[in-house]
């Protein structure tokens, strides 16, 4: 009886054994395949090193079981996100969610690992917190790649608007405006989504679906609000340049009244490191050869 338990035992292994190295190598051939085919690779562009050293693993492992969910509404959503971080060549929407999977197991074995190798004491009851981490990390990456480039199309917009006026003045219509900018001007997200304009409008899409895509993908009140001008200056027959030029002085004013909320706001963030690291170098410099010179000459209370 002991030995028919035993074999049965090993033929359950072995039969666990199997179906893991068979999927596993099912895995490895549909990756091939699409790696000759360019659908997908590794060496593709990492913005840091997390994502360049757990490409390797989420892409062969997380990935496959990732594409055969039904989570639709959320690739949508992943997709807006990646498409306004500028992110979209780095990640697909199921190489986005499997990343986030991964990093729940990654990131505490990681910092497991280091903690174990140099000894820095962190708590092994802490470990599973860097789970959470892991799964919100992407997000956090994200958010700060969409707002560094809102910020670089926020500095590119006035430029673009005068090339833009310009263009429009010298004779060329919207659409060869648009073209001339983007053959001319210096790169920079906001030359990217008007050379998408360019593209869709080409496969057949009107102007004002592609502008308006635009604003969607931007995801920025300014670019809405000068989206809709143009496309009712458009709509009316108003002269394109002069509202362009209208629409670049008041970026360039809103940028100046940024500035200097910003500059009120540093002035009162500057208060609490001032009395806390500043004045009291300050006190010691102004009273500290007075309490020498009391020390030394035995003056009264020392």
């Amino acid at each position: 009886m002991d030995s028919l338990t035993l074999y049965v035992a090993y033929a359950f292994v072995g039969t666990g054994v199997y179906l893991i190295a068979r999927m596993f190598f099912h895995q490895e051939e549909q990756r091939s395949a699409k790696q000759l085919l360019g659908e997908e690779s590794e060496d593709r562009k990492a913005s840091n090193a997390v994502i360049k050293y757990s490409r390797p693993f989420f892409s062969r492992y997380v990935v496959p079981t990732v594409r055969g969910m039904k989570i639709d509404p959320y690739r949508k959503v992943l997709k807006r996100k990646l498409i306004a971080a500028g992110m979209s060549d780095e990640f697909t929407p199921d190489e986005l969610f499997s990343f986030k999977l991964f990093l729940i197991i990654g990131a505490p074995l990681f910092i497991g690992g280091v903690n174990y190798g140099g000894d820095f004491g962190i708590p092994l009851w802490i470990l599973p917190a860097f789970s959470v981490v892991g799964f919100y990390y992407p997000d956090l990456m994200l958010s700060g790649a969409t707002k560094a480039r809102q910020r670089k199309v926020m500095r590119a917009m006035p430029c673009i608007g005068d090339l833009l006026a310009l263009s429009t003045e010298a004779g060329l219509d919207f659409l060869g405006a648009i073209g001339k900018v983007v053959e001319k001007a210096r790169p920079s997200p906001l030359v990217e989504e008007f050379d998408q304009v360019l593209k869709e409008i080409k496969v057949g899409s009107s102007r004002a679906d592609a502008l308006q895509e635009m604003a969607i993908r931007l995801n920025m009140q300014e670019i809405s609000s000068f989206v809709a001008i143009l496309i009712s200056a458009d709509q009316m027959g108003a002269s394109i340049g002069k509202v362009l030029r209208q629409q670049s002085e008041q970026i360039r004013t809103q940028r100046f009244l940024a500035g200097e909320k910003e500059g009120a706001k540093a002035s009162q963030k500057i208060m609490m490191p001032m009395f806390l690291f500043i004045l009291p170098a300050i006190m010691l410099t102004i009273f500290g050869p007075f309490g020498l010179s009391m020390m030394n000459s035995g003056g009264p209370g020392f």
